[in-house]
């Protein structure tokens, strides 16, 4: 590897279009402040094909560096193409920090390119510092999220994790002032041992996009059944918003886990959080509490969520949620 610097790269994963996925865009929001600290340049990292958007959106948050893959063999993402790639800009440029989001890509690139470079990886952050020594800080939950552990990694570089999406937010654009660089490396066909056959889109019955919601309107163990998210549903069909659920409603075959927030479902940041019948255990709180603003509907005045909450109600959400409702219909006109 040459000469280590200081620099802090942020993996920005791409759609097979060339556009880029919000994780590795969100990421480059903590990754400017991070690489401040460590004295170095926030550097986006780009493979796929046909990238153009994906460069452009990177530039706009604020990114002082892109470098860019471009090539058939990376439109669709493909393990031996991508770690290779990423292997080869590593040893030529040398990071010391590599943030990755904790998408079903991310978790298969991180780990590769861990064993790969004989480096750390701390998988499914939720937490990111550096302290007075320069070295990440890296924290997530442990032993089932009960408690928060925070990891170092003080020899191997460069220091790599991958970082749940929906944890940080995109910051307004900027005027795009990035450096870009374009590598031309290509991985023969040869050398990568699996083949895309065909693409089928899976039909389903809604499509639940919980990390792009700005609304989001949950229910719990409180609910009582797969009947209880009617209620749910007519007031996020008012507002606008994606209906979620807690471990507990998705245990219990009320709801698909598409919509499950917490720990172990997807990590949430919406304007509004409307939490129904939720009590609050904190591997829900770790997937919603960077919610703007969280409102709680539950009947136990001692439940946790109220905590968290900007706003209470205490009560029966089935009086509560068709009177939202009506008000929101009513407010709309």
């Amino acid at each position: 590897m040459d000469a280590m610097t200081k620099d802090l790269w942020v993996f920005v994963e791409t759609k097979e279009d060339g556009s880029a996925r919000n994780v590795g865009l969100e990421l480059l929001n903590p990754g400017k402040e991070l690489a401040a600290k460590q004295g170095g340049k926030l550097v986006a990292i780009i493979i796929g094909n046909h990238t153009e958007a994906a460069i452009s959106a990177a530039g706009e948050q604020d990114a002082d560096q892109i470098i860019v893959v471009n090539g058939e063999e990376f439109a669709h993402y493909n393990t031996d193409a991508y770690v290779n790639a990423m292997e080869h800009l590593i040893k030529k440029y040398g990071p010391t920090t590599l943030l990755i989001g904790a998408t079903s890509y991310g978790r298969d690139l991180g780990p590769r390119l861990s064993c790969r470079l004989k480096s750390g990886l701390t998988a499914d952050c939720t937490s990111l510092d550096v302290n007075e020594e320069g070295i990440m800080e890296w924290t997530r939950p442990a032993f089932g999220g009960n408690l928060m552990a925070t990891i170092i990694c003080p020899d191997g570089r460069p220091q790599i994790g991958t970082v749940r999406p929906g944890v940080f937010k995109k910051q307004p654009p900027v005027e795009n002032k990035a450096e870009v660089i374009t590598e031309d490396f290509h991985v023969a066909q040869s050398d990568i041992r699996t083949k895309l056959l065909e693409v089928i889109q899976e039909a389903a019955e809604e499509i639940v996009d919980l990390e792009g919601a700005e609304i989001i309107v949950s229910g719990g163990r409180g609910v009582g059944g797969p009947e209880g998210f009617q209620p749910l549903r007519e007031l996020a069909e008012a507002l606008g918003a994606t209906v979620g659920s807690s471990r507990a409603a998705v245990d219990n075959g009320w709801i698909p886990y598409a919509h499950q927030v917490g720990q172990t479902g997807k990590t949430v940041a919406p304007k509004l959080y409307i939490a129904c019948g939720i009590s609050g255990a904190i591997q829900h709180l770790a997937g919603m509490s960077g919610s703007d603003y969280i409102v709680a509907i539950n009947k136990d005045p001692e439940a946790p969520i109220f905590e968290v909450a900007n706003y209470g109600i205490v009560g029966n959400l089935f009086e509560v949620l068709p009177a939202l409702t009506a008000e929101v219909k009513k407010l709309k006109g």
